[in-house]
């Protein structure tokens, strides 16, 4: 019997490299399961997988964003490659963007300027509006009828909306413009998220809110109260401080901001609540009701700022997203509220704002796609009314 030819060319083949088997197998999730849905895209079940696998080795995540922030700014090599002229070039580029960033930075320099010289212009007529909220003065006729014709304009826009029927009375008793700045803080949506019940009656005395540019780069919001039950301040201030020094493209960088010590009186004190607690006595067996001060939310938080880490500190998420926000308040006070406060006060400001929103990409779906789940319903109507035997329930696949 003849022995079989060998083949000597697959004798001679060597098992895997290193380099292309792994030398364990991949986590997998204990409580991975089967997708419900049939169309789940490969690049979703990468995304699902890599995220079970993150999620059960933390220190993997730690390794892997310090060793990429050790990369940053560091060069590729690229650079250091290119003959001598070539790299003579880079850096006279890199000259000529210095001298930009110079430009950049008196642009801004100048632009902060402007801010303050048409300020001084605004300080007059938001003095007048505070006279004419806190029934100082009345606005003159002029300034009515100009008013009241954008007024007229809008309802001829809306005369097919039902008419609202106005309040006859002269209110002859009523003083200013009553919970003007309240009012007008709770049509503003980063605000009113602040404004708690028990806030309402101690903002009720707001007399007014302004602003005022400091002499380095930064500016302080300055609250107004009349008599009030909470506290004695009669003025309440926050100041929002930027770095000394410009960032890239000259711009100012936040720093940090200060408020005032809100002197509260006795029992008032909104930022805080007592909680009771009974305890037992484990000899006498008898109990003790013990009250504790415990920190709650309230729109005065927002004079108690968040304070930045140190230099040798970590900064975490948190509290960056948080001194991110208490920013984004200054700046929603400065340059929303303060400048257009009746705007805000009407709710007129709301659809201005609503329309500089970005759409939510949540809203639409390809149509490709859609086209593509219309068309598999089809096909299971046909396979379940061809079939007797019962499926099991199917996961409805959410619009992305």
């Amino acid at each position: 019997m003849s022995e079989p030819i060998r083949n000597k060319k697959t004798e001679s083949m060597s098992a895997p490299t290193p380099q292309n088997t792994p030398a364990n197998a991949a986590p997998i999730s204990s409580r991975a399961q089967q997708p419900g849905v049939s169309s789940i895209k490969e690049e979703d079940i990468d995304r699902m997988a890599a995220a079970s696998i993150f999620a059960q080795n933390p220190q993997l995540v730690s390794m892997i964003q310090g060793k990429l922030g050790s990369l940053v700014g560091r060069t590729s090599g690229y650079i250091e490659s290119l003959p001598v002229s070539v790299r003579r070039r880079v850096s006279g580029l890199k000259g000529v963007q210095k001298d930009h960033s110079k430009l950049e930075a008196q642009f801004q320099e100048e632009v902060l300027q402007l801010e303050k010289k048409f300020f001084a212009l605004f300080t007059p007529l938001y003095e007048k509006r505070a006279k004419i909220v806190n029934g100082a003065v009345e606005p003159t006729e002029a300034e009515v009828e100009l008013g009241e014709k954008k007024e007229e304009d809008d309802e001829e826009e809306d005369e097919d909306d039902e008419p609202i029927e106005k309040n006859e009375d002269a209110g002859e008793d009523v003083k200013g413009i009553p919970e003007f700045w309240l009012s007008a803080m709770k049509n503003q949506v980063s605000l009113a998220e602040m404004i708690t019940d028990r806030d309402e009656e101690a903002l009720k005395s707001l007399t007014d809110i302004r602003m005022e540019y400091l002499d380095r780069p930064g500016f302080r919001l300055i609250f107004e109260f009349g008599e009030n039950e909470f506290f004695t301040n009669k003025l309440i201030t926050k100041t929002y401080f930027y770095q000394e020094e410009n960032g890239y493209g000259g711009d100012f960088i936040y720093d940090h901001a200060e408020g005032d010590k809100i002197e509260w009186k006795a029992g008032k004190d909104l930022t805080v609540k007592v909680e009771s607690k009974k305890q037992r006595n484990k000899n006498t067996k008898q109990t003790r009701v013990v009250k504790k001060t415990v920190p709650t939310e309230s729109f005065f938080n927002f004079f108690a700022p968040p304070k930045p880490p140190a230099d040798d500190e970590e900064t975490s998420s948190d509290i960056e997203e948080r001194l991110e926000l208490d920013y984004q308040l200054g700046e929603d006070i400065k340059e929303k509220l303060i400048p257009r406060a009746i705007d805000w006060f009407t709710g007129e400001a709301l659809q201005f704002e609503s329309m500089g929103e970005d759409f939510d990409e949540g809203d639409f779906e390809d149509e490709d796609d859609e086209e593509d789940d219309d068309l598999s319903d089809d096909r299971d109507d046909d396979e379940e009314s061809d079939d007797d035997v019962s499926a099991a329930p199917k996961t409805a696949q959410s619009r992305r």
